[in-house]
């Protein structure tokens, strides 16, 4: 019995001896490949990073400094995130998406939408509210489209809106020039068509700054003051949201 565990022993201690010169005898790569499941994972970082845009990373189309070196230090040698951030700023007028492939292409990076908050993406939490009503986006740029691509059903922007009623401006003959939109190119494919003449609107989203100011604070109160409808009798005000009550702007 004793010389059977002998055996045993020996026999255990040459095939440990047999592994061992087998393992010696791989190259490093098959060995880090084996046991590449024990590497520790790289560790996530405890904090992110909010970049304002406008004068800190970018001004108008033009990369700020070393701002795309420093953004690119963020990633990995792959292309994957290393440090989470986003861009936070109350500019907008066009939908996030968009506003993340003009970021990718100035900074060579690549930027998600869900990396882009506009000062208008909190707008996304009242669809619930206003989903199947008339609202009215103000604002340069696209801001109809920016609140039909939230889920707003019912969009029209302001100068889609105003277009309805002739008088609603009474300085429109005096103006000589023309507020050079996109929404009123493209609402034929993004709205059907309203009857604005007896829906109310429901609610009034400023998404970016206006362009005709005048115009559109006119509008704006008649909407206001009749309750959604104006030429009516009065109604319940509707409600009035802001994405970024900032009336200062940079000069360059």
């Amino acid at each position: 019995m004793r010389g059977f565990r002998i055996a045993l022993a020996r026999a255990a201690r040459s095939r440990s001896l047999a592994e061992l010169q087998t393992a010696q005898r791989r190259r490093p790569s098959d060995l880090a490949q084996r046991f590449s499941h024990l590497a520790p994972a790289p560790a996530r970082p405890s904090f992110g990073i909010a970049f304002d845009i406008d004068g800190v990373i970018l001004r108008g189309r033009s990369p700020i400094g070393g701002s795309p070196r420093a953004i690119r230090r963020l990633y990995y040698e792959d292309g994957t995130l290393k440090i989470p951030f986003l861009f936070l700023t109350n500019g907008g007028g066009v939908p996030e998406h968009r506003r993340a492939l003009e970021l990718s292409e100035l900074l060579g990076v690549n930027i998600s939408p869900a990396q882009v908050v506009h000062g208008h993406s909190p707008y996304r939490e009242l669809v619930h509210r206003f989903e199947d009503d008339l609202i009215v986006a103000v604002g340069k740029g696209e801001p109809a489209v920016v609140m039909s691509e939230y889920g707003f059903r019912k969009v029209l922007s302001i100068d889609e809106y105003s277009s309805y009623f002739r008088d609603i401006d009474p300085l429109a003959p005096f103006k000589t020039w023309k507020v050079g939109q996109t929404d009123s190119n493209m609402s034929a494919k993004v709205h059907p068509s309203y009857d604005v003449y007896t829906e109310r609107v429901k609610g009034v989203f400023v998404v970016s700054d206006p362009v005709d100011w005048g115009r559109d604070l006119q509008v704006l109160c008649d909407i206001l003051s009749t309750g959604g409808l104006p030429g009516s009798e009065k109604g319940d005000q509707p409600p009035l949201y802001f994405a970024a009550d900032d009336l200062e702007y940079q000069v360059k």
